[in-house]
C-alpha cells in the first residue's frame, strides 16, 4: 500500500511541477505499459511479419490504487485458430453465459514482470509523452502571446542558436534573430521578442523591428494607450534604427514623449539594446516632407517625387551627413518612407539608390575581412601560447 501511495504520489508531483493534466500522465503509463508488454511477448521478427500483433491489448489503471490490468478483446469462434485474438464459445460462456459466435468479450490476462529493456522502454515513451503535454501546454499558453515581448533567461548556446527559458517553457534564438555582435551570458535575463510558435516551439528576437516596437510600448505609456502611433520603422540591428512616430491628440510632441524627459525614456531602451542608435522621426501626411524628416539630422533644401523615387536637394556641406556612414542613413531612410531616395548636392554631384547598395556591400565586405584577420590573430596568439 506504500508503494501504491508514493506512486500516486509522484504522479500528482510531476502533474503540479510540469503544468500537466494527471489523466494524461495515466494514460502515458498505459501505453509504456502497453508497449513494454508487447516488447517481452513478441520478438521483432513477429513485429515485421505482422503489424498488427497485440492490437487488441489494452491497459487499465486505477487512478486511485495505480493497480493495472491488461485486458485482451477476443473474437467468440467455434474452433479456435488463434489463442491471441479467438476464444472458444465454451471458455467464453464461463465468463459471460449470454455470448454467440461473433460476438467480441474482453478478458483479464495474467501479467508478467518486465526485464531491464521493457522497464526502459516504459521509461522512454513516458518521457516522450511528457514533452508531447509541455509542446501542447507552451501552445496553450502562448499561442495568443505571440508579439509580445518577455524577460527570458539564458540557458546554453546549441549550434549557434541561443537557448533561453521563459517561465516553465523553453525558446530558442537562431542567429538571424540576435544582435550582431552582442554576447549572451550564462544566466544572464534578456528581454526578448516572441516572434512565433514553429513545430511546438517558441521562436524569439532580438533583431527584428517589431521588437524595438514593443521595447518602446513598455516605456512609452501613450503608444500603449493610443495618444501616440508607430507608423513606420527601419531598423539595422545593433547599429541604427529610425522610428517614425505620430500623435493623434493636439498638443502631445510625439519626439518628446519617446525620448522622454531628459531622454530617460529612449535612454532605457537604448541600454536594452547595446550601442544601437534610435533616432526618432515625426511622421508626415505629406510625402515630401514625410522624407525630408526621415532624412535628419541632414536639413533639407527640398523634395520632388516623382512615382516611387523622390529626388532630394542638400547643400554641399550637408551631403555626406544626408548620406550617412557607409549610406546608412540614406538606407534607412527609404526603407522607412518607401521611396528610392536620389540625393543631389548643390554642387551637381549625385548618390543614387544603386549607389548606397554598393557601399553596403563594400562595408560588409571590409567587415568580413576585418573577421578573418582576427580569428587569423586568434589563430596565431593560440599557436605562439601553445609552443
Amino acid at each position: 500500500m506504500a508503494m501504491i501511495s508514493e506512486f500516486i504520489a509522484a504522479i500528482n508531483q510531476i502533474a503540479a511541477e510540469r503544468g500537466i493534466e494527471k489523466e494524461e500522465i495515466f494514460q502515458a503509463l498505459e501505453s509504456a505499459i502497453l508497449v513494454a508488454y508487447k516488447k517481452e511477448k513478441y520478438s521483432p521478427t513477429d513485429k515485421e511479419e505482422d503489424e498488427d500483433l497485440g492490437s487488441n491489448l489494452t491497459i487499465e489503471m486505477d487512478r486511485e490504487s495505480g493497480n493495472y490490468k491488461l485486458i485482451a478483446t477476443k473474437e467468440v469462434v467455434k474452433k479456435v485458430k488463434d489463442n491471441d485474438t479467438e476464444i472458444s464459445v465454451s471458455e467464453a460462456e464461463l465468463i459471460s453465459p449470454n455470448v454467440e459466435v461473433g460476438d467480441s468479450i474482453q478478458i483479464e490476462m495474467p501479467t508478467e514482470d518486465f526485464g531491464r529493456i521493457a522497464a526502459q522502454t516504459a521509461k522512454q515513451v513516458i518521457l516522450q509523452k511528457i514533452r508531447e503535454s509541455e509542446k501542447e501546454a507552451v501552445i496553450s499558453e502562448y499561442s495568443d502571446k505571440v508579439g509580445e515581448v518577455f524577460t527570458a533567461l539564458m540557458q546554453r548556446m546549441q549550434k549557434g542558436e541561443v537557448i533561453f527559458e521563459i517561465g516553465k517553457a523553453t525558446a530558442y534564438m537562431p542567429p538571424e534573430e540576435q544582435i550582431p555582435n552582442e554576447f549572451y551570458r550564462l544566466g544572464d535575463r534578456y528581454k526578448v521578442l516572441l516572434k512565433d510558435i514553429v513545430d511546438s516551439q517558441m521562436l524569439v528576437s532580438r533583431a527584428d523591428p517589431a521588437f524595438l516596437i514593443e521595447l518602446f510600448k513598455l516605456e512609452v505609456p501613450e503608444i500603449e494607450s493610443g495618444v501616440l502611433e508607430i507608423k513606420a520603422i527601419a531598423r539595422e540591428a545593433g547599429s541604427r534604427s529610425k522610428m517614425a512616430v505620430n500623435s493623434t491628440q493636439e498638443g502631445v510632441d510625439p519626439i518628446g514623449s519617446c525620448v522622454g524627459q531628459r531622454g530617460i525614456r529612449i535612454a532605457n531602451v537604448m541600454n536594452e539594446l547595446g550601442e544601437e542608435k534610435i533616432d526618432i522621426i515625426e511622421w508626415d501626411e505629406e510625402p515630401e516632407q514625410f522624407v525630408a524628416n526621415a532624412l535628419s539630422p541632414a536639413k533639407i533644401d527640398s523634395v520632388k517625387i516623382e512615382d516611387d523615387t523622390a529626388t532630394v536637394t542638400v547643400a554641399d556641406d550637408q551631403l555626406s551627413l544626408a548620406i550617412g556612414r557607409d549610406g546608412q542613413n540614406v538606407r534607412l531612410a527609404w526603407k522607412l518612407t518607401g521611396f528610392k531616395i536620389d540625393i543631389v548636392g548643390s554642387g551637381g554631384s549625385i548618390v543614387k539608390e544603386e549607389d548606397l547598395e554598393e557601399m553596403k556591400k563594400d562595408v560588409e565586405e571590409k567587415e568580413e575581412e576585418k573577421e578573418k584577420v582576427e580569428v587569423k590573430e586568434e589563430s596565431e596568439n593560440t599557436d605562439e601560447k601553445s609552443e
